[in-house]
């Protein structure tokens, strides 16, 4: 199994920016696809951002493509969402997730298809 755990969540202004982290444990995080999540209160979670093995390849959730990035680094066992021109509407606990499950041509965008999950950063925005 891989362990997952997110940081730099926080509470910001609209309009500010943000860069999360999540850092996995072992020597076998390459052979991972990565995916961010978010939950709002009162919300189910929500797809955001999935990343393939080698960072190749992206995808993102319509709302969220034109300000988020996710990229990883796999010598630092580390994958990021960088977050641009935060909303309010943004305010949630953002997850990471981690599946071995599938091939690379497979962006999965369903929470069910993630195996393993960090346990969240709290991310508010003020307006």
């Amino acid at each position: 199994q891989v362990q997952l755990v997110e940081s730099g969540g926080g509470l910001v202004q609209a309009g500010g920016s943000l860069r999360l982290s999540c850092l996995a444990s072992g020597r076998t995080f390459s052979t991972y696809i990565m995916g961010w999540f978010r939950q709002a209160p009162g919300k189910e979670r929500k797809f955001v951002a999935v990343i393939s093995r080698s960072g190749g390849r992206t995808n993102y959730a319509d709302s969220v493509k034109d300000r988020f990035t996710i990229s990883r680094d796999n010598a630092k066992n580390t994958v990021y969402l960088q977050i641009d021109s935060l909303k309010p509407e943004d305010t949630a606990v953002y997850y990471c997730a981690a599946t071995a499950a599938y091939p690379d041509s497979i962006g999965p965008m369903s929470e069910y298809q993630y195996a393993y999950w960090g346990r969240g950063t709290q991310v508010t925005v003020s307006s």
